[in-house]
């Protein structure tokens, strides 16, 4: 693959050279991805914060030292919608690049605004498949709600993704829950004083959970069977308890 390819998908030269270094790498270090790029290490870090906030690269503490990973190159066509079509060819030449995407790590961190606008757009990928969320006001006071009314909520209809939700009984709370029928979903409320949450969590594709922090601006996406049925299991019992819109 010509890394003017790559370039037309939106990544610079040295991104482009530095993602697919770690592609072929796997989980790795920034001395291992500058040896099999040719680039410099402190131009390597400069390169990686761009690419992690993009979501195409992400980073895990191992022995107490920082790898990187290239993610999941279908990434790309969330990351330049605008282009999605020219990075559509692309795809099949970058996963075959590597047999390691299923053993990456399974808990990934996204930082930033974009970094958590990537992580909510996980949860997108499974068509007709049923979300199970726990959220508050946060979404709308720390974040951009237009993100979730422009993009989110049309592109899961789309998809035909149904939600449930459980969420604090105050009023903004209940006056989003008039917009439930166009919305594709059903909420169910618990007082205010019992359910104090500042985090959304969401528990979608049979096997994953995210968690997001609006406020401290950072995600967790975290792929357990065990993690996913025991918060399911949580979220099953406060469903049948709690009062409905």
């Amino acid at each position: 693959m010509e890394y003017n390819q790559l370039q037309d998908a939106g990544l610079n030269e040295t991104e482009a050279k530095i993602y697919l270094a770690a592609l072929e790498l796997g989980q790795t270090s920034v001395s291992r991805i500058a040896r099999k790029s040719g680039i410099k290490r402190t131009t390597i870090y400069l390169s990686l914060e761009n690419l992690m906030q993009r979501g195409i690269m992400s980073a895990i503490k191992v022995s107490g030292r920082t790898e990187y990973y290239a993610e999941d190159p279908r990434n790309l066509e969330r990351i330049m919608e605008e282009r999605k079509q020219r990075i559509s060819q692309l795809v099949p030449e970058l996963l075959a690049f590597t047999n390691l995407i299923d053993k990456k790590p399974e808990v990934r961190y996204f930082d930033g605004e974009e970094g958590i606008k990537e992580a909510i757009k996980d949860n997108l990928r499974y068509p007709g498949q049923e979300i199970c969320m726990m959220y508050s006001e946060a979404y709308s006071n720390d974040f951009d709600e237009k993100f979730f009314s422009d993009y989110c909520v049309p592109e899961r209809i789309k998809n035909k993704i149904p939600v449930r939700a459980i969420l604090p009984e105050n009023e903004e709370m209940r006056e989003m829950a008039k917009t439930n029928e166009k919305s594709l979903r059903q909420t169910r409320f618990i007082p205010q004083n019992l359910f104090n949450i500042q985090i959304e969590i969401a528990i979608y594709g049979n096997n994953t959970v995210s968690i997001i922090s609006f406020k401290e601006k950072f995600a967790l996406i975290i792929v357990s069977p065990i993690i996913y049925s025991s918060l399911k299991s949580i979220f099953e019992t406060m469903w049948e308890t709690s009062a409905k819109e």
